[in-house]
């Protein structure tokens, strides 16, 4: 029996792993760590992870990045490997979570869901086809509650863009104030935040009299819950510490 913890077990996404791991056999939920003690299911919650007095496998963290440091204090304490999920971490937050995969798994994707991972791929490959030729700009939706801003999915698509590129490119978040032409080589990074949008994400292309557009809706939040309780599954057999990826998840599942 795979047993699994969740910080920021009481939130919205929290409810959702939980009703997701709850479901899945071979799997069970034996704590939860989050500001409001309040319990909502079968299973005990503390508010600092080092009142837990049990163990468990694997933590999937879908909480605040305000915690973070402290829950990789307890994952390297207790030797536990962690799913992070939570977006919008800081550079010095970054380092801490590259210094404890040296010491423990770690898995850390700014989007659970696999049909994102795969749409990557896509993006890299349309990069180093259209190359200098097209402008790139993406475009991301998320509801009002979301605190961080571009979503950390956008900065993975603008990455996986950048990485096929032929040239680099500069991130552009806001041309208000500016009264130019588009230089060539940016790319520009658009948000929007209203109502209940769970996730959209679009990547445009345009060239010459073509425009080309990948897109991307997330209906629901079970799409990103059940990413991140089959990376927990995946992380929970890795022998080895180290930073790994859904791209890890998914080509394990095609062995």
């Amino acid at each position: 029996m795979l047993k699994i913890a969740i910080s920021g077990c009481n939130g919205r996404m929290g409810r959702v792993v939980t009703d997701i791991a709850e479901k899945k056999e071979g799997m069970k939920v034996v704590a939860g760590f989050d500001l409001n003690t309040v319990k909502y299911a079968d299973y005990p919650v503390y508010a600092d992870p080092l009142e837990f007095p049990g163990g468990c496998d694997v933590i999937i963290d879908f909480s605040n990045v305000s915690v973070t440091e402290h829950l990789l204090e307890y994952c390297r304490r207790t030797r536990t490997p962690i799913v992070i999920c939570t977006t919008g971490h800081s550079e010095a937050q970054l380092a801490l979570i590259q210094e404890a995969a040296q010491e423990i798994p770690v898995f850390r994707s700014g989007n659970m869901s696999i049909g994102i991972n795969l749409v990557m791929e896509l993006l890299k490959k349309c990069a180093s086809v259209l190359g200098a030729d097209f402008d790139v700009e993406i475009i991301e939706k998320h509801h009002n509650q979301k605190l961080d801003a571009p979503s950390g999915t956008a900065l993975m698509l603008a990455d996986a863009v950048k990485e096929a590129l032929p040239y680099d490119v500069s991130y552009v978040y806001d041309r208000h104030e500016r009264r130019e032409k588009r230089p060539p080589h940016e790319i520009g990074i658009h948000t929007v935040r209203g109502g209940t949008i769970v996730g959209e994400h679009s990547v445009i292309f345009s060239g010459r009299d073509e425009v080309i557009e990948i897109k991307h809706n997330a209906n629901s939040r079970e799409v990103f819950a059940v990413g991140a309780v089959n990376a927990a599954a995946f992380l929970a057999r890795q022998t080895e510490p180290g930073l790994y990826r859904m791209a890890d998840v998914i080509a394990a599942a095609q062995d």
